[in-house]
């Protein structure tokens, strides 16, 4: 999926990390207070609904919430030979 546009059809659509990018920048934009916010963004995003978008918001903010309770370990992070820093990722 090298597009930035999603299947409109499909609510369960994984997005790209490119299209993480663009919802997050998208989110920076329009702010909560801004009329027609959800479908903004889902302009801003192409091809992706305002149900979408909504829903890939509320994954954000549970994932936000298991992050903040601690149900989401710290990822390990080792350094290897130098300054380079290697995620060592042990969640499953």
């Amino acid at each position: 999926m090298g597009s930035t546009s999603l299947s409109s059809t499909n609510s369960n659509t994984t997005w790209t990390a490119k299209q993480h990018k663009i919802f997050e920048n998208a989110l920076a934009v329009y702010y909560k207070e801004t009329p027609d916010r959800w479908q903004s963004i889902a302009n801003m995003m192409g091809g992706t609904t305002e149900e979408e978008v909504k829903r890939q918001y509320e994954i954000l903010i549970e994932d936000i919430k298991c992050i903040e309770s601690g149900k989401v370990p710290v990822p390990n992070y080792r350094k290897i030979g130098g300054s380079s820093t290697v995620l060592n990722n042990t969640c499953n």
